[in-house]
């Protein structure tokens, strides 16, 4: 059983993965928690009341929290960028917090890849 990655905060994305041995065994999603829960607890139904939607996506988080393959999977929704559901434990909403503030460090870095490893 390999070690859990360290814990970032939700805000911070880590860069490009890093490369390891399950990349070599197959893609990241064949390892996600998510493939063994309902698809629908990630993907918000149409015309969803917003304390249902709040609750939902908590559990959804509470799953991705679990998961060995969650950097994954969030730098994929980011890079993608996926417009729905929750993705690497953030939702639509948050991921695209995460990507204005990753466009914003790039722009004051003068056009440099900026350290997004931690995005206060």
């Amino acid at each position: 059983m390999q070690p859990s990655p360290p814990q970032e905060s939700q805000w911070a994305p880590a860069g490009p993965p890093p490369r390891s041995s399950r990349d070599l065994a197959g893609p990241w999603h064949s390892e996600a928690a998510c493939r063994r829960d309902e698809a629908g607890l990630f993907f918000a139904p149409s015309q969803e009341p917003t304390a249902a939607r709040l609750s939902r996506e908590q559990a959804a988080k509470s799953v991705c929290a679990r998961c060995p393959v969650l950097l994954e999977c969030r730098e994929h929704a980011l890079l993608q960028p996926e417009p729905y559901g929750v993705w690497g434990g953030l939702t639509a909403a948050e991921r695209r917090v995460v990507l204005s503030r990753r466009r914003r460090r790039e722009t004051t870095s003068g056009g440099r890849t900026a350290d997004i490893s931690r995005i206060a």
